[in-house]
């Protein structure tokens, strides 16, 4: 099978692989497609713990596709359409527990699936406990904070979205965002969300950028006993937090990306139903398609987010 392999900082390379086989327990899939994460950036541009060459297929883990072997004891039919959790799906096959799997429905024939951050939305959405009438800023709309929009809005809350770029925003104002700021001057945005929340601010926050400044936005934004819930992928460093100000308003801070499989298979579950029920259509937020040797293009993309880009589906043949 082909199989895309990191070969060095910003270099991929597709090879000729042998084809995983599954063993007990578990299937393979024929992949159809996966998801690029902004979390493949880091290792992708290189970090000083990366070895090379990476694994075959490596950083992929947004897949889909179909079952097409099955190990024993593994509970599933050949020609299931699936989504999966597994970490080698930038190829043509990947195997993965059948417990990690999640058949999907015809509703979602002939779409693309990367249930995986779906399900983290889901996930980040139900740790924040939004409710009814409660001002809700999220900062960061890409891929994450346009799907927390929808879900918070559609809760009855009231989404203040905050992202540097106007299409971000009109993405946001899309999916039901009541305000749309603009992530340029710091000041001015505490200034406007004291302003629209009657100086109380926001009971919460979802910083869903993974980078020192939204993360210092987020600690003033939040009001006095509210919940800030950390979404973005903190990943390139240590970070710096004002835990003077977060003492003194007394408020609860949630790292949102879960690790129990069990939770993160129930919000796999959740994102295939909040879909194929037509809740939520991520369609507007494919904005580009990439076949697998142009996974370098995909990542780039990823990385600058030209015009209207949010994110990068790789596509097999």
């Amino acid at each position: 099978m082909q199989a895309a392999v990191l070969q060095g900082p910003g270099t991929v390379s597709v090879e000729q692989v042998p084809v995983p086989q599954p063993g007990p327990g578990e299937v393979r899939v024929r992949i159809e497609g996966c998801g690029v994460c902004a979390s493949n950036i880091e290792p992708w541009e290189g970090q000083p713990w990366s070895s090379w060459p990476g694994a075959p297929g490596g950083l992929g883990h947004e897949a889909w596709g179909v079952v097409d072997a099955i190990g024993q004891g593994a509970d599933l039919e050949v020609g299931t359409r699936v989504a999966m959790l597994s970490e080698r799906a930038f190829a043509g096959y990947d195997v993965a527990p059948v417990e990690k799997v999640v058949p999907l429905p015809p509703a979602l024939d002939g779409q693309p699936f990367p249930g995986e951050p779906i399900a983290c939305a889901v996930n980040i959405f139900r740790r924040a406990q939004i409710e009814a009438g409660q001002w809700v800023a999220i900062i960061g709309i890409g891929f994450l904070g346009a799907i927390l929009t929808r879900l918070a809005s559609e809760a009855g809350a009231k989404v203040i979205a905050i992202s540097r770029r106007e299409e971000s925003l009109e993405l946001a104002r899309h999916y039901g965002a009541e305000v749309t700021i603009p992530m340029i001057d710091h000041y001015k945005i505490i200034g406007e969300v004291g302003q629209r929340t009657g100086g109380s601010f926001c009971p919460r926050v979802i910083e869903a950028v993974g980078k020192q400044w939204p993360l210092d936005l987020a600690g003033e934004l939040i009001g006095f006993g509210g919940r800030l819930v950390i979404a973005g992928y903190h990943q390139d460093g240590p970070r710096q937090v004002n835990v003077q100000n977060w003492n003194w308003k007394g408020i609860d801070v949630i790292n949102a990306h879960e690790r129990d499989l069990a939770v993160q298979m129930r919000g796999l579950r959740e994102a295939v139903e909040l879909v194929a029920s037509g809740r939520l259509d991520p369609t507007p937020l494919y904005t580009g398609q990439y076949p697998l040797d142009r996974l370098g293009e995909a990542l780039t993309a990823t990385r600058d987010k030209p015009g209207r880009f949010v994110k990068a589906l790789v596509t097999m043949a």
